[in-house]
């Protein structure tokens, strides 16, 4: 399986270095006040994704953190309740039995 893993991350980096050598032309960008900024178009689709995954994974962390800290809450709670149950044991009365022994 770890080779299957690593084969694909092969083919990936693979395609990605062709499609960067294959499309390595600049691209003018027109910015504010008139400038023009000259990119290379690789690095404009890897800065437009980074735009796209930065966010996605920032809110995902924030997320998983917000999760962690209502189970943690949770999990507190249940081992205090089950603390304050388990400390309380019912006085119990002897049981008494009227059986006459048969002969």
């Amino acid at each position: 399986m770890q080779f299957l893993k690593m084969l694909f991350w092969c083919l990936l980096a693979f395609l990605a270095a062709a499609f960067t050598l294959g499309n390595w032309t600049t691209v003018p960008i027109r910015l504010v006040g008139g400038l023009v900024a000259d990119v290379n178009l690789p690095l404009l689709l890897f800065l437009t994704f980074l735009l796209g995954l930065v966010p996605t994974l920032i809110w995902q962390h924030a997320a998983r953190w917000r999760l962690r800290q209502r189970l943690s809450a949770a999990e507190r709670s249940l081992a205090a309740v089950s603390a304050e149950t388990s400390a309380y044991v019912a006085p119990t009365a002897p049981v008494t039995t009227n059986i006459q022994p048969t002969v």
